[in-house]
């Protein structure tokens, strides 16, 4: 039905309805409401099926893109979520946190005159459908091993890992030092971007699955952990995908104050209370009636600017010391914020954070762009006698995360690191310095996105695989033919 196809010259680029701003201001919920059936067909059907699918390329899955859109254009939707989720585990997750433009739409090859295919909007229709028409099944194994895996981490890296290797028939142990599964999409990540229910669905199917979850238990010596050593002692290999959790820093006067946060810290409190918990500390991590000042530019920035909007901040500030073409956050984050209220303090830098004991202003200087680095990517410099003062009751520093140092915590030296504490692993097959240790996602590649991590999980699995059965080393597509000859 090839007649269905290429609508994009006759057919104009529309999203799902978007709730209104100041509607949205007033809650926790998704921003975009669903598409309908008939909307999602029409709008699938402007893919051009290029020969060259760059949608594909530049998907870190390298999903079937133009494919599943055929598909979901000529109404085959059950056949379109099988195909989408054969190379991804949580399609529901990327559908709705992927920053498409700057992977898959970004690379649209009918972007340049015509506005790209909206892959995720259809793509978490696909999933959305699926999982309320029951077409979403745990992938059980036709044949139980006995080896025994354990994962540590239940993000999405270890998560994927232990999906695929459960697939195989594996025995598989997820261990996590969160109360819930989902690592810094449970926590991390507002409601408003990925609602918790979603990720709560995924854990019911993966325990369907025959995965067993021992949630609150960290690896390490500490009190109701389990020892590193033990853990290799008790599982025939091991995942690690722990992800980077330790903030960094910004190393200006007054960042002791009270009332100056950790972005991780800020948004971890937001979600728990959306689960009706209450946090320690609950006054200083909530923005109610605040002047709230953002550090960063990045999608964390964008979370806590606009988790501070939705708490009742009564004025919410974005520092960020480059502009806003070479800001790393997703474009279409910056434009939501704005349009809920939020202002941008671009090609500025905090000096000194102000206040006697608690913060009460930051004190930054403006800056300019200078000549590319070493990286390409343009240098800042402070424009001097520039300085300037934003109240603030509330500084939230969202400057990105590094790794812990797993060696030291876990008592495990041979474990070998990078120069950037980064597990070291080797190239394409995810092992450790220890045999049977096997490491993705952040942990591996440092902060990154969560499909770089689902990817990570999904060939590690393979690898692993590889190890325990002797077979040839498989890439993922060999991966889940094993899975379907199980």
């Amino acid at each position: 039905m090839a007649e269905r196809m290429l609508q994009f010259v006759s057919l104009p680029q529309e999203m799902p309805e978007k709730r209104d701003a100041a509607e949205r201001r007033e809650d926790f919920g998704e921003i975009y409401r669903a598409f309908a059936v008939d909307h999602a067909e029409r709008q699938a059907s402007r893919c051009s099926q290029c020969g060259v699918p760059f949608c594909s390329v530049h998907c870190p899955l390298g999903n079937n893109i133009p494919d599943w859109l055929k598909l979901t254009a000529e109404n085959r939707l059950e056949e379109a979520y099988r195909l989408s989720s054969a190379t991804n585990t949580f399609p529901e997750i990327c559908g709705r946190i992927c920053p498409q433009d700057r992977l898959c739409e970004g690379n649209c090859v009918i972007q340049k005159d015509f506005e790209a295919v909206t892959i995720g909007a259809v793509e978490k229709f696909i999933t959305e459908t699926a999982f309320e028409q029951g077409w979403v099944k745990p992938r059980l194994p036709s044949r139980e091993r006995s080896q025994s895996i354990g994962v540590v981490g239940a993000g999405p890296a270890g998560l994927a890992a232990a999906e695929w290797l459960r697939a195989l028939g594996y025995q598989v142990h997820v261990y996590d030092r969160h109360d819930r599964v989902g690592g810094l999409m449970v926590y991390g990540i507002p409601s408003f971007k990925l609602e918790k229910h979603v990720l709560a669905r995924r854990h019911e199917l993966l325990e369907a699955q025959g995965i067993v979850f021992h949630l609150s238990t960290p690896i390490g010596e500490g009190e109701g952990g389990l020892s590193f050593e033990s853990l290799r002692e008790k599982h025939d290999a091991v995942f690690l995908g722990t992800g980077v959790y330790r903030s960094r820093e910004v190393a200006v006067p007054g960042s002791g104050l009270g009332g100056v946060v950790q972005a991780l810290d800020f948004l971890t409190a937001s979600n728990r209370r959306g689960y009706h918990e209450t946090p320690g500390d609950d006054a200083v991590l909530h923005a109610r009636g605040k002047h709230v000042v953002v550090i960063g530019g990045g999608d964390t920035a964008m979370d806590c600017v606009r988790t501070s909007i939705r708490q009742g901040a009564e004025k919410v500030t974005c520092l960020y010391r480059r502009d806003r073409a070479n800001m790393p956050g997703s474009v279409q984050e910056v434009k939501n914020a704005e349009e809920e209220g939020v202002n941008f303090a671009w090609l500025a830098a905090p000096e000194a954070f102000l206040g006697d004991g608690t913060v009460s202003g930051v004190r930054a200087h403006r800056m300019r762009l200078s000549l590319p680095d070493a990286s390409g990517r343009q240098s800042v410099e402070a424009v001097p006698e520039s300085s300037f003062v934003i109240e603030a009751d509330l500084v939230i520093k969202a400057l990105g995360f590094d790794p812990e140092d797993l060696p030291g915590d876990w008592n495990a030296p041979e474990l070998a690191v990078t120069k950037w504490g980064t597990l070291k692993v080797t190239p394409g097959r995810f092992e450790t310095s220890v045999p049977g240790v096997f490491a993705g996602g952040d942990i591996v590649r440092g902060a990154s996105l969560v499909v770089w991590a689902i990817r990570d999980g999904r060939e590690a699995a393979a690898e692993m695989h590889q190890f325990l059965s002797g077979a040839e080393s498989m890439t993922s597509d060999h991966a889940a033919q094993a899975v379907a000859a199980e």
